[in-house]
């Protein structure tokens, strides 16, 4: 992060579509994770109308099928095929990571789970952090190889401002020593998504890779929040100086991962954390906007790539 905060036309009105309005994405092949319903769609529909080969990972491929078949044949020049992808399950990681043949320009870790009742993956992981971080830990550090080969890719890793209200608990991730709670386990893994970001825009600068996290807003008729009833009412303010995370619909909540997969505007940026279309500024207590400081620490950022990377080994020696 610099001083200088990066920022665009576009705001938390933008739709999808309008931030790649003109930019022809043919030739580039792009993968969005959770792309079956809500923003992940979206993001892949608008992708594909750009010109870009999208494949989305669902766990449900029938399911995805019927989503690529039914959602996106007005997409445009773009085709969207649908492939089987677990990322609670690190095997169907593995199995995805190890089919895949081919550069990739654009990985969009956009799917996610938001507080539901405490659930362990087969290695004891709890499920918030294992899919929203591990999962895409392990899916990009595995596509690390055609990311490369793309001499130029972009990654995107889909956050939101719940980091705010929470750091990783490095001392018990899993939540085995402490009670459960689902937002603090649910705001932990949005801080990993961020400082996954920081650390892998170090790492892989030289590789021309590209990494961000965003913010994409609070979003209405998703499946995002089945856990917590209904979050769909009138939505808050729109306006810049409103304290309150931006309300969206789901063509406006792509947006911003359009714009960092992208948009011109975005090219060569990497390491920062943007909502509503623009590098947000450092996030100020009571106020539901900007970057914790505490998701931005390259020291913490550095921690948890091995933690993660030592997580990861020692599930691999039980299969």
């Amino acid at each position: 992060m610099t001083d200088h905060l990066i920022t665009t036309p576009f705001g938390a009105r933008t739709a999808a579509a309008e931030v790649l309005d003109g930019v022809d994405l043919t030739g580039k092949r792009a993968l969005v994770t959770g792309a079956a319903s809500g923003i992940g769609r979206e993001t892949a529909r608008v992708l594909a109308a750009a010109g870009a080969e999208v494949t989305i990972g669902v766990r449900d491929p029938a399911g995805g099928g019927r989503a690529a078949e039914e959602f996106f044949p007005a997409s445009g020049p773009g085709t969207v095929h649908a492939t089987m992808l677990d990322l609670a399950d690190q095997s169907s990681v593995r199995a995805f990571v190890d089919a895949w043949r081919g550069p990739l320009h654009i990985l969009v870790l956009n799917a996610g789970v938001m507080a539901p009742p405490l659930q362990r993956t087969k290695e004891g992981w709890e499920m918030q952090f294992a899919t929203n971080h591990l999962g895409h830990f392990a899916l990009a550090t595995g596509l690390h190889g055609a990311l490369t080969a793309a001499r130029g890719a972009r990654v995107v890793a889909v956050s939101s401002v719940g980091h705010v209200n929470g750091e990783v608990l490095f001392d018990d991730i899993n939540f085995e020593h402490h009670p459960y709670d689902p937002w603090a386990a649910y705001s932990q893994s949005k801080t990993a998504n961020v400082l996954f970001a920081v650390e892998a825009s170090r790492r892989w600068a030289s590789d021309l890779i590209s990494v961000n996290a965003l913010n994409p807003g609070r979003i209405t008729s998703t499946r995002l929040g089945r856990h917590i009833g209904d979050i769909s009412h009138s939505p808050a303010s729109f306006d810049p100086t409103s304290t309150d995370v931006s309300w969206k619909n789901i063509e406006q909540g792509a947006a911003t991962s359009v714009l960092l997969a992208a948009s011109p505007l975005t090219e060569g940026v990497t390491g920062r954390y943007f909502e509503d279309c623009n590098e947000a500024g450092p996030h100020q207590p009571g106020v539901r906007r900007g970057v914790a400081a505490h998701a931005l620490d390259a020291r913490h950022a550095a921690r948890l790539w091995q933690t993660s990377l030592d997580m990861l080994a020692a599930a691999a020696t039980t299969v």
